[in-house]
């Protein structure tokens, strides 16, 4: 069985308290994982903006709100 493939995910948050994070650093299979695994660490942070970093290659990810609405659908 093969192990699972993790992606890192940089995110740039405002914390509870107002700071800005950024190059926050997360590995996830997938984008859900890896804003499910920071609301844990930050959990009332607001997510300002997500990468993937797979393979030296930077793509935006989609919105908090909509990853919510995809899985829920």
């Amino acid at each position: 069985m093969l192990p699972p493939v993790l992606t890192k995910y940089g995110f740039r948050i405002r914390t509870r308290v107002g700071l800005v994070i950024n190059n926050l650093m997360i590995h996830g299979r997938d984008p859900a994982e890896a804003h499910r695994k920071l609301r844990q660490m930050y959990r009332d942070c607001e997510i300002i903006e997500c990468i993937c970093h797979h393979g030296g290659v930077r793509t935006p990810v989609v919105g908090y709100e909509d990853l919510k609405r995809a899985s829920a659908g």
